[in-house]
């Protein structure tokens, strides 16, 4: 199955977290390719640091809610902490499960495609960068493989380590 994934951090050593989950992504499945690294303002108006953004397209066997539940295993082991009533908190890692092949899933704990998704620059453009050329919202039937630029989306490179070459 190929999935997309939304990581996100603007805690520690943003570059390394991304790169540690990453690496830690390529044992679920494997790793096709990761966009750049993005850099974003915080959602909100929370004053809180830049986060680092960048996009995976991942080939998986994993069913979505193991999928799903893996990626809160990585973040776990990543110091993610998940304060009580704060959805827009400082994170070290944020993976978001983005879209599952084509299901639309709609479970306690798990919507697929992620509900944000068409609405969050900082989400699309790195998601354009990895989709396959006729990559759709299931739902909308948007192309996702295309995004124009946002001012408030700031494209800075590839992670050196990553699993699959950083190539876009």
């Amino acid at each position: 199955m190929v999935v997309y994934l939304g990581l996100g951090s603007n805690l520690g050593d943003r570059r390394a977290e991304i790169a540690r989950a990453i690496r830690a992504l390529a044992r679920l499945g494997t790793v096709a390719v990761n966009s750049a690294l993005y850099e974003t303002e915080p959602e909100g108006g929370v004053d809180q640091p830049m986060y680092l953004n960048v996009a995976v397209r991942l080939e998986t066997q994993l069913s979505a809610r193991a999928l799903l539940q893996a990626c809160l295993s990585i973040e776990r082991a990543q110091g993610r902490v998940r304060p009580a009533g704060a959805t827009k908190a400082p994170r070290t890692i944020d993976i978001d499960l983005l879209l599952y092949g084509a299901a639309v899933i709609e479970e306690p704990g798990l919507r697929v495609p992620h509900p944000a998704l068409l609405s969050r620059p900082f989400v699309r453009i790195p998601l354009a960068e990895v989709a396959l050329p006729n990559l759709r919202h299931p739902i909308s039937g948007d192309s996702l493989a295309e995004c124009a630029p946002d001012p408030t989306v700031r494209r800075l490179d590839h992670l050196a380590s990553s699993p699959a070459g950083g190539s876009s």
